[in-house]
């Protein structure tokens, strides 16, 4: 980490770098025009590392090209993995059967060191050449890094061994045995492999968050231009631009519509349980799905502007982002492993000068072992890992981490901000209630209801029509149907004229409620939303509809509660409705009608 941040630094322009090692991202701040990507390349390889992919600074990163790259690093660490660890394993049976009594029990001709020397060759030169390409990387910043602990101890075992093959006269006079350790080279090499195997499967898992986030956006839009419908690339898309919407798509960008009239799914960026109605003036958020009417709005955030490009950055700096922790495990690696070849080479001294004979092999393996168990791998790794994967899965289930800082902090916390929909809901309106008005039965209205919400897309007509069919309540086919954007629908159902809607669709209508009112402020104040039903001119009663608590809501807010923290409610939903959810679960406080 430090010898990319210097070189990166060192590259005129450059005002700061900073570099994550477990996500492999560096962020730089330069002066445009006096540093390109090409001067930061030069610098990094200098280093003696490479780049994958470029990002600039005009968007998000593009998630196939990252996948793509930590897809074929995957695949490379697998094949030296399989490669270096068969040889390891190899070698390690027959010194296994060397130790036990001899080659009795394999063929003699494995126990030719040459054949040994042979395949360990490989196995250091090849699947651990990416070792001594960092090496010499900080040699030529005159640093040392972790790379440097592996190549130093793995090539002294590997040497050690080929001279005691080449020379075995030298070991003989000094009344030493000839040994060799290319087993230990090579099982070491595997296991460290084997390591950066499991973290690059572990970043791959991790950016699908990312991905799965960015493929929330619509990939076309449907423009009108010079008078004409074109449907083009999102990217092509500029501020401005007069788009259409049809019922059942996605808002392709952030805009202002113009006209028409429709309801909108908008849970996944405000946490609204229910459809919102929009209409002229209204603003409506990219990636957020159209129910019911069309309409047409006017561009005015494209690209990386939009709510949802925003939201993708926030969780990308959020995984490339160093905690104060970490920082100190930065600082303390630089400084580590000079000190550890230090020591590695004074119990090299030790051993060999008052050591125990052999005292060139115990000298040695001694050596190696300081450097090998010394290897900071853990230091400069498990928190950068742990941020990247913790803030990566909390993306995946609704929750954005701010930044590696807030994760490390976070045992301060003295109250917790819940959402609404989704964590302490369902996520997914439900039939709560059927108030049936005299001279009518639940069974009918609902059976009723449901048949004219069959042609309906809106989810409140989709809630209805379920409860219906968990009753196994016989449906017909509705005529004349008519959704009406902002108010409900009107359908004919066996001749008879049915209206189902809010309030204010049966006082446009004229229609009497007969009482009804009062139990609908009921239902409301419970937080469901209450629909009239009307048939054939009379109140006929009210379908009650709301996003139902999960069933251990209420107990992990007393949990919260007991841990000592206040717990509030955040949502995007209405004000009625959010303090009625409050209230059932035993939540201190509730914030509603609030935006990301």
């Amino acid at each position: 980490v430090a010898n990319i941040e210097k070189a990166l630094a060192k590259v005129p322009g450059v005002i700061s770098a900073n570099v994550n090692l477990a996500s492999e991202k560096a962020t730089v701040e330069y002066l445009r025009g006096e540093a390109s990507m090409a001067d930061f390349r030069r610098a990094v390889e200098g280093a003696g590392y490479s780049i994958r992919a470029e990002v600039g600074a005009e968007g998000i990163a593009e998630p196939d090209v990252v996948m793509a790259a930590t897809r074929r690093e995957i695949r490379t660490l697998k094949t030296k993995l399989i490669f270096a660890g068969s040889i390891g394993l190899f070698m390690l049976l027959i010194a296994v059967s060397e130790f036990s009594g001899g080659w009795s029990w394999l063929p003699p001709f494995f126990s030719n060191h040459y054949l040994l020397w042979a395949l360990a060759t490989p196995v250091q030169f090849w699947a651990g050449w990416q070792f001594y390409q960092g090496t010499w990387g900080a040699l030529k910043h005159k640093t040392a890094n972790m790379f440097t602990l592996i190549a130093v101890g793995t090539s002294a075992a590997y040497f050690y061994s080929v001279a005691a093959i080449l020379f075995p006269g030298f070991f003989a006079a000094g009344g030493r045995e000839a040994n060799v350790y290319f087993d230990t080279a090579a099982i070491i090499i595997a296991l460290i492999l084997l390591g950066r195997f499991l973290e690059a499967r572990a970043k791959g898992q991790t950016s699908e968050a990312i991905k799965k986030l960015i493929g929330m956006q619509a990939k076309t839009a449907r423009v009108v231009r010079q008078g004409q419908e074109l449907d083009i690339p999102i990217e092509e898309v500029v501020v401005g631009d007069i788009i259409i919407v049809r019922p059942g798509e996605k808002v392709p960008v952030d805009g202002i519509v113009k006209e028409g009239r429709s309801s909108i799914d908008e849970s996944m960026i405000t946490g609204e349980s229910m459809p919102v109605e929009k209409g002229a003036g209204d603003e409506v958020i990219g990636a957020t799905i159209n129910k019911t009417g069309s309409f047409r709005f006017e561009t005015t955030k494209v690209g990386k502007d939009t709510a949802l490009a925003q939201i993708i950055k926030l969780v990308e700096e959020a995984q490339g982002s160093k905690a104060p922790i970490q920082r100190l495990a930065d600082i303390i690696s630089a400084y580590f492993v000079p000190a550890v070849i230090v020591v590695a080479t004074m119990t090299f001294i030790l051993w060999y000068f008052w050591g125990p004979a052999p005292a060139l092999t115990f000298a040695l393996l001694n050596f190696v072992a300081v450097l090998i168990i010394a290897c900071p791998c853990a230091l400069g790794l498990a928190t950068p890992t742990a941020i990247m994967v913790g803030t990566g899965k909390g993306a995946e289930n609704g929750v954005l981490i701010r930044s590696g800082e807030a994760l490390e902090t976070a045992h301060k916390i003295g109250a917790i901000i819940l959402d609404k929909t989704g964590t302490l809901t369902q996520g997914r309106p439900v039939v709560t209630d059927v108030v049936a008005a005299p001279g009518f039965k639940e069974v009918e209205l609902l059976m009723v209801a449901a048949s004219a919400e069959r042609g309906s897309e809106h989810p409140l007509g989709e809630a209805i029509v379920n409860s219906a069919k968990e009753k196994n309540l016989p449906l017909v086919d509705a005529t004349e149907f008519n959704a009406i954007p902002g108010h409900g629908i009107e359908a004919r159902i066996n001749g008879q004229k049915v209206l189902l809607g809010n309030l204010k669709l049966m006082q446009d209508r004229g229609l009497s409620l007969d009482g009804l009112e009062e139990k609908a402020t009921r239902l409301s104040n419970e937080g469901k939303t209450p629909m009239f039903l009307n048939i054939d001119g009379r109140a006929a009663g009210i379908i009650a509809v709301a996003d139902t608590l999960k069933p251990n809501s209420k107990e992990a807010v007393r949990e919260l509660h007991r841990l000592g923290l206040e717990v509030v409610m955040l949502t995007g939903d209405n004000q009625r409705t959010a303090e009625a959810i409050a209230k059932q679960v035993g939540i201190d406080r509730a914030l509603a009608e609030v935006l990301p």
